[in-house]
C-alpha cells in the first residue's frame, strides 16, 4: 500500500509541499489544487508529485449533483465534471465524490436516498458527469456511504454496471460500512465479501478507525486510526493482497499536528509493510 492523507499541506511552492509530504512518509496524496488554478500552477505540482514518487490518490469532487436545489445542484455538477477533466489531465488514480442526496445536507440521511426514482435519476446524473468529462486516463469514483447509494458491495456492483462505463471504479472507505452490528462483529468476513466482490475495480482507499458507542441505539463514531476497534491489520492485509501500490489515505482529522502524529503512527506500526515508509522525524 501507499500511504497517504488528505489534508491539505500549506507549503510556499510545489517543490516545498512534494518534499514536506514525503518528510512525513506519504506516499500518496489529494491534489492540493482545484480546477480554478492555472494550468502552469496545476502542471507544477504534478511534476513535483512525480519527481518524490508521491501519487495523486484522488481529486476530490466532494459536492451534492443531486440536491433539490437545482442552483446547487448545477454547481456541483459543474464542480464534479470539471474535476474529474482535472483528475485525467494529471493521471490522478481517481475523483472521488459520494452519489448524492436526496436533501439539503449535502452527505445527509434521507429516506428519499433510497427511492427507485431518485436512484434512476442519480445513476443518469453520474453518467451525464462521465459523458461530459471523457475521462481517458482517471476513473469517476463514488464514497461508500453507511445512508447512502452504495451501502454495500452488492448495491456498488450494481452502480457500477447501471453507470455502464469503464471510468466508474470503486473508492472504497471501509469504516463507513460500519453500520450494522454483523459488520462491526464479524469485520473479516464482511472485508472479505467486499475485497471478493468489488476486486480489480478499487483504484483508492481511505483509512480511519472507529468506535462503537455504548449508548442505545446502534451508535458508531469515527476515531483516528488506532484509537479503535476497526480491524487494522486486516484491513491492511486485504488491501496489500488487492494490490501493493493501492493508496491507503488517513482522513477526518482536526489539525496538521494531528496528521503528522497519525502518519508516524501508521508508518511505525507497518513499517516494512509493502509500500510502506518507515517512521517519519
Amino acid at each position: 500500500m501507499r500511504l497517504g492523507m488528505n489534508y491539505e499541506m500549506k507549503s510556499s511552492s510545489p517543490v516545498k509541499w512534494a518534499e514536506d509530504m514525503k518528510a512525513l512518509g506519504v506516499r500518496a496524496a489529494s491534489f492540493p489544487l482545484d480546477y480554478h488554478a492555472d494550468f502552469r500552477s496545476i502542471d507544477a505540482y504534478k511534476q513535483a508529485a512525480d519527481d518524490y514518487d508521491i501519487m495523486i490518490a484522488e481529486v476530490g469532487a466532494w459536492s451534492n449533483p443531486m440536491s433539490p436545489n437545482k442552483k446547487e445542484a448545477d454547481q456541483a455538477f459543474e464542480k464534479c465534471v470539471e474535476q474529474l477533466k482535472l483528475a485525467d489531465h494529471i493521471g490522478a488514480k481517481c475523483c472521488a465524490n459520494i452519489s448524492g442526496a436526496a436533501g439539503d445536507i449535502w452527505d445527509g440521511a434521507y429516506f428519499e436516498n433510497f427511492d427507485p426514482d431518485f436512484y434512476a435519476r442519480m445513476v443518469e446524473k453520474t453518467q451525464e458527469i462521465l459523458e461530459k468529462a471523457a475521462p481517458e486516463k482517471t476513473h469517476y469514483a463514488i464514497e461508500p456511504m453507511p445512508w447512502m447509494v452504495p451501502t454495500g458491495p452488492d448495491e456498488y456492483l450494481k452502480l457500477i454496471q447501471d453507470v455502464g462505463s469503464p471510468r466508474m471504479a470503486v473508492h472504497l472507505d471501509m469504516v463507513n460500512w460500519m453500520n450494522s452490528y454483523d459488520r462491526v462483529f464479524y469485520q473479516q468476513k464482511f472485508m472479505d465479501e467486499v475485497f471478493e466482490k468489488l476486486h480489480g475495480r478499487i483504484v483508492s482507499c481511505h483509512f480511519k478507525d472507529f468506535i462503537l458507542q455504548q449508548k442505545l441505539t446502534f451508535q458508531v463514531k469515527e476515531a483516528p486510526v488506532g484509537k479503535g476497534m476497526f480491524d487494522l491489520d486486516y484491513y491492511v492485509r486485504k488491501v496489500n493482497e488487492e494490490d501493493p501500490n493501492l493508496p491507503l489515505m488517513i482522513e477526518h482529522l482536526p489539525s496538521r499536528a494531528a496528521y503528522i502524529r497519525s502518519m508516524k503512527y501508521i508508518n511505525s506500526r507497518y513499517a516494512g509493510t509493502t509500500g510502506v515508509a518507515g517512521t517519519a522525524e
